[in-house]
């Protein structure tokens, strides 16, 4: 997966022991700081999420219905598996920590969230990693001939690169990665009926043979299983540019091979991950090739509609497919769903479609007309979602005050375990400040929970003293390191205030700031209509009151941030504040 602007080629080389030494020491050093109990650590309670899309409350469910996308916000680039009547499906993580969130189904419409695949340090190796950095594409395949499950993704971080983890059991756990000895992205592995394995990726063309930017081609090598690596001298390309290189398609990748009725499909993604994404298939009678291009590609895309049509989705691609029930096919697959001036603050979420296979083709159905909201359910299959521990869609509403002894697995860290910088009190939610800000390209003193719509609320209590201008606690909407908003809690001289201040590539600027008597804990809220966000507070429980106006979510866009991820919503402490008053 890629996306226009950032560098067509990686280097995965390790970095020199020495500094990585350092950077584990000094992530090691922060953390334990963190640990310390801190007098005046501020405390979270009576978190609140609302959601509130109009195309939700335009188009209710019926009894046989359920919503795509099945994952709101940022959970890109689906990859499914099965074993029986277990479905599993993981996501891309990036810097996120912990890392690839793994769900479970029995139906292919509700599903419950596992945990996720790379929960250890030992695991995820981003500390110093760029946000969209990290994991990349993950890929999970059940093994019938050994009763196993893989996990293969591209960690750019810690020196890793392409890697592998397993299990016996997706709920309880994950091995440390094995490195796997080959350049390129989006690796997937492939288990043949006979024993046989293998491994499919994007790459770069032999050296020179570059045709034009974005020219990658489809690389495929034997796994060895016993031994968990790819057999040197075996990697092959199998498609060299996409369907027709005479047409220069670019960014051929999120490849997966598929075998049905003795012969082998190979589906990938084409076109880059914006406008243009779409996603393809290919037909052979060996796994090696040749591969041979149907000849109605794209199965699946939104790039041929008029870009401000109605209830607009977009981007759609990089594709799964998977036996449902009764033998229907079905297909994940990401896509974008912008706000009414085409901002992606979502950022890439998880759809669902049927796929017809009845032809020699696959083909989404309705995947090549605009998008709907809602799908038919499976013959049989009760939409529970929102309900019993199953993960909500549509409009809905996710409070937590803490009072579990653990936490949601929707509460992530950036670059570092939450475990380092939280605890959870009788009171609430502690969070212990690092001395590096949100500004950092590091782990943040800050639980994140993803935006997933573009009208939404969330509120949050706050108690908090700070001691000094170095001190400041709140939240945040955030991009990336360099386009974020802070909303906080601060000091200047013998004075709290509460301050708002947006940076953007980088620049820091004071959007409003306002004195605050914190001698009872403040309800801080922040308020979306598409691109309009609104920041607010109250200290008595009832009536709030604006900082800076109007304000707006440009910066909290991927199209403006540049990136792979959504906009996230992170509970933020720091000793190290640098918003000046």
């Amino acid at each position: 997966m890629r996306k226009k602007g950032f560098k067509s080629t990686f280097n995965l080389k390790c970095r020199g022991a020495i500094l990585l030494a350092a950077m584990l020491s000094m992530f090691d050093a922060s953390s334990q700081e963190a640990k310390k109990t801190v007098k005046n650590a501020p405390v979270f309670s009576e978190f609140s999420y609302r959601g509130d899309d109009q195309i939700y409350n335009e188009n209710p469910l019926h009894a046989d219905e359920f919503y795509t996308p099945l994952l709101q916000g940022c959970y890109p680039d689906p990859s499914i598996t099965r074993k029986g009547n277990d479905y599993y499906l993981v996501n891309s993580s990036f810097a996120f920590f912990p890392g690839v969130p793994i769900f479970h189904s029995n139906d292919l419409v509700n599903w419950k969230q596992l945990g996720h695949v790379l929960d250890r340090p030992s695991q995820l190796k981003v500390q110093d990693a760029g946000i969209s950095a990290g994991i990349y594409a993950p890929d999970i395949k059940y093994n019938p001939n050994n009763d196993t499950f893989y996990m293969i993704t591209t960690q750019f971080a810690g020196g890793i690169g392409n890697m592998v983890v397993k299990t016996k059991d997706p709920a309880k756990g994950w091995s440390d990665p094995i490195k796997l000895q080959f350049e390129g992205i989006d690796p997937s592995l492939f288990f043949d009926d006979n024993g046989k394995a293998y491994v499919v990726h994007n790459d770069a063309p032999p050296k020179g043979k570059a045709l034009y930017e974005g020219h990658r081609v489809i690389k495929i090598w034997e796994y060895d299983v016993q031994n968990d690596r790819v057999v040197p001298g075996t990697d092959k390309i199998i498609v060299d540019g996409g369907v027709d290189i005479s047409q220069k398609p670019i960014w051929i990748e999120g490849p997966h091979i598929y075998k049905k009725n003795g012969r082998y499909y190979l589906m990938c993604a084409e076109g880059g991950t914006g406008g243009w994404h779409s996603e393809v298939i290919f037909v052979s009678d060996k796994p090696t090739g040749p591969f041979i291009p149907a000849n109605n590609n794209p199965i699946l895309t939104q790039r041929y509609f008029p870009v401000n049509r109605a209830n607009k989705v977009d981007w759609a691609g990089h594709a799964d497919l998977v036996e449902g029930p009764g033998g229907k096919y079905y297909g994940v697959f990401l896509a974008i769903r912008p706000n009414e001036t085409n901002r992606v603050t979502t950022g890439r979420g998880t759809f669902i479609l049927p796929v017809d296979w009845t032809g020699e083709f696959p083909v989404f159905e309705n995947g090549l007309i605009p998008l709907k909201t809602k799908l038919k359910s499976p013959a049989g299959v009760k939409n529970l979602t929102g309900q019993n521990g199953f993960f909500p869609n549509g409009n809905f509403t996710f409070t937590d005050n803490f009072a579990e002894k653990v936490l949601d697995y929707r509460w992530i860290g950036v670059r570092g375990p939450r475990e380092d910088f939280i605890s959870l009190t009788k009171n609430g939610l502690k969070i212990n400040p690092y001395k590096q800000n949100i500004k950092a390209v590091a782990p943040t003193s800050t639980l994140f929970y993803r935006q997933q719509h573009n009208t939404f609320d969330a509120t949050v209590t706050v108690k908090y003293v700070p001691q000094s201008e170095k001190d400041l606690a709140g939240i945040v909407c955030y991009q990336r390191e360099t386009f974020n908003y802070v909303f906080g809690l601060t000091k200047k001289g013998n004075e709290n205030y509460l301050v708002l201040a947006r940076t953007e590539k980088g620049k820091t600027t004071i959007i409003g700031s306002e004195k605050i008597d914190i001698r009872k804990p403040v309800q801080l809220q922040v308020v979306a209509k598409g691109d309009n966000y609104q920041f607010n507070y109250s200290t008595d429980k009832q009536q709030f009151k604006n900082v800076g106006g109007t304000v707006s979510g440009d910066i909290l866009s991927t199209d403006v941030a540049g990136g792979f991820t959504g906009s996230l919503i992170g509970l933020y402490a720091t000793a190290e504040n640098d918003i000046t008053l």
